[in-house]
């Protein structure tokens, strides 16, 4: 398992990652960083852990905007009642808790470091 710092919101963070995943893991840390930079240039810096919330939730917002494109045209109605309705709620769902569990999962790391 290899280890690697990231930065983020001036921090520096070691986080685990498999061999050969570092520049994704970093990649994503810059995704979060442009997210935190534009929450501040709206007025919306506060405590590290209210700008890493707002750039989760605007991280799920873009997750849901993406997955609403993926639709076809015309179905968004039809689909409402539908069991693939159910089943693209229940993936977008899981999605999400995946997506909270790794941000809990790099919150414990930080915490140890």
């Amino acid at each position: 398992m290899a280890q690697i710092t990231i930065r983020i919101n001036g921090y520096a963070y070691a986080v685990g990652c498999e061999d050969g995943q570092e520049p994704h893991l970093q990649s994503m840390a810059q995704q979060i960083e442009r997210r935190i930079e534009r929450i501040k240039a709206i007025g919306g810096q506060s405590g590290e852990a209210r700008l890493l919330v707002l750039a989760a939730l605007l991280m799920a917002d873009e997750l849901h905007d993406l997955a609403a494109e993926k639709l076809p045209s015309g179905t968004h109605d039809a689909l409402a009642e539908g069991e693939q309705a159910r089943t693209l709620n229940l993936q977008l769902e899981q999605r999400a808790q995946d997506v909270a569990d790794r941000a809990e999962a790099i919150a414990a790391a930080m915490e140890r470091d």
